[in-house]
């Protein structure tokens, strides 16, 4: 009797549900307003569906894509990673402590009203709450004040060398700016209303959740005079329209990018891009040039890991090599690294890191540290989605590791959508919690113990997995004070030797992600998040 491996029964299972989810999806379409026909407009294929809308309560990289379409932010990171002014300018006081933001003319909410600084104050306000790098901002500012309507202040209650950089940060939360009633929301509740000042225009009426999203050009957008660099400069759209369609199954998007019914695919699957390079009227494009990481991520509040060793016992038990080789499989494109902040950036450290991660599982220590650790026997609660190819193989490949390690295991299938909304219960595991889940990151959201959302032992406060634990959190603040590169560069070292010993995620390895789409596209922008201003489609 023939059987599937548990990497091929993942495989026809997704592919099951797909044909459901497409089915449903096509009576969704057919209800949907026809679009004027004359409008140039850009179809993509994106690596998720999206159901939530709110940039802030969120850092699922789907909604962050929404976020860069519909709103602006104060300041942006360029190609050199520096921050620039992209809606205020700013000025810095001698003594480091006052910073003055002025907004440039021009600036207009999608419903016509003017951007103003009581807008831009509450906007800043609810990030900080939830946002790990915007936290340790608030908690070091003393006021934000309006000075007029285009003015405010943000004052320190000590230097803050970082201030630019957590507001002009491209991820993991991102500090977009709100209409002041839209941003009065608490972070802990989804907004209302999708209305920005950003070049593009959240089409609600043709939103259907997690089958097509349409943006329209804001055509009273003031781009910034400057070209368009990574994040920064000048947001010029081309077209009258973007349209993320979803197509659960890689193969029919495939087939719709090489038949020219779609665009654009933000992430289709390696082993069927040769398919996408035989034909000469697509491009493959790298645009995440730093690269991405992905990782496993436990929740801290229930057992089995709230204890130390079983978490250690899950780090021994885990390799980076095994989880590459089922995820990407193209060595060309993925690379071992033991470093949470990624290989490659000014602070990559290997500290703590077992040699586990990058040399080969151990199974036996695993199993004695779980021995010792009086682990029961009872199920972990993997959440495992099976639409999303970015995060689908990991868990499978996890379960069969961590089995073999002592655990038991019990892989749930689900939407990755669900699994977002579900990895924000604190619930119990069997009350609809979790134990384990598993996530990417861009590298330029990971690569210092301030951006770094996972990094963080802010407990209920932090990032889904809520570990508590003050010593890592005196550790991120002396990284803020200290005073030179170098003692930059050993207090980066120290948070991670902390991070790694309390196993506060596992790092599971570096790789590059490519894009496909039509060669009618042209003017795209190399950044860490797909960007669709300054693109061009040819007729």
């Amino acid at each position: 009797m023939h059987t599937r491996s548990p990497l091929r029964l993942h495989r026809f299972v997704r592919s099951a549900l797909s044909l459901a989810l497409l089915a449903s999806a096509a009576a969704a379409f057919s209800a949907l307003p026809v679009a004027d026909a004359q409008a140039k407009t850009i179809t993509a294929v994106m690596h998720s569906p999206i159901r939530i809308l709110d940039p802030i309560i969120t850092t699922a990289h789907i909604v962050r894509n929404h976020g860069y379409m519909i709103y602006d932010t104060l300041l942006s990171m360029d190609s050199k990673y520096q921050p620039t002014p992209q809606m205020a300018e700013y000025k810095i006081s001698d003594d480091g402590l006052t910073y003055t933001f002025t907004l440039r003319d021009g600036l207009k909410w999608h419903d016509g009203a003017a951007v103003t600084s009581e807008d831009c104050i509450a906007s800043l306000k609810r990030w900080g709450s939830r946002d790990a790098g915007g936290q340790m901002l608030m908690d070091r500012t003393a006021s934000l004040t309006a000075v007029d309507a285009r003015t405010f202040e943000l004052k320190l209650k000590a230097p803050f060398s970082d201030t630019l950089d957590m507001i002009a940060k491209p991820s993991a939360v991102p500090a977009f700016m709100m209409p002041a009633r839209v941003a009065a929301t608490s972070s802990s509740e989804a907004i209302k209303e999708n209305i920005g000042s950003g070049p593009f225009k959240f089409v609600q009426k043709e939103y259907v959740p997690g089958v097509k999203t349409v943006y329209e050009k804001f055509t009273d957008y003031v781009p910034r005079k400057e070209p368009a660099d990574f994040l920064a400069g000048g947001k010029v759209v081309k077209v009258d329209r973007v349209e993320w369609v979803t197509m659960p199954d890689a193969q029919t998007a495939v087939s719709a990018l090489n038949s020219n019914e779609i665009d654009y695919i933000e992430s289709p699957p390696l082993d069927l891009l040769p398919i996408l390079q035989n034909n000469d009227d697509l491009q493959i494009t790298v645009f995440n040039e730093l690269g991405s990481q992905t990782m496993g991520r436990m929740n801290f509040l229930y057992p089995p890991f709230d204890n130390l060793k079983i978490r250690q016992a899950a780090l021994l038990a885990l390799d980076q090599e095994s989880i590459l080789q089922a995820y990407i499989g193209n060595k060309d494109y993925y690379t071992p690294c033991a470093s949470m902040y990624g290989c490659g950036v000014p602070f990559e450290t290997a500290a703590g890191a077992p040699p586990s991660l990058t040399k080969g599982a151990e199974p036996e220590k695993a199993r004695a540290l779980l021995k010792e650790a009086g682990y029961d026997g009872k199920p972990i609660v993997i959440m495992h989605p099976t639409d999303v190819s970015t995060v689908s193989s990991q868990p499978v490949i996890a379960a069969q590791l961590l089995r073999k390690a002592g655990f038991t295991v019990d892989l749930q299938p689900m939407d990755w959508q669900t699994l977002v909304s579900r990895r924000a219960s604190t619930n119990a595991p069997a009350n609809g919690g979790w134990n384990m889940f598993f996530t990417n990151w861009v590298i330029p959201e990971v690569w210092t113990p301030m951006v770094n959302p996972m990094v963080n032992g802010r407990g209920k406060e932090g990032w889904f997995g809520w570990p508590t634990d003050p010593k890592l959190e005196e550790l991120r603040t002396a990284f803020t004070t200290a005073k030179t590169p170098e003692d930059r560069k050993a207090a980066a070292a120290a948070v991670h030797q902390q991070a790694m010993e309390q196993v506060i995620y596992i790092p599971l390895g570096s790789y590059k992600a490519p894009a496909a789409m039509s060669k009618k596209l042209t003017g795209l922008v190399k950044a860490p998040v797909p960007l669709f201003w300054n693109m061009s489609k040819a007729d």
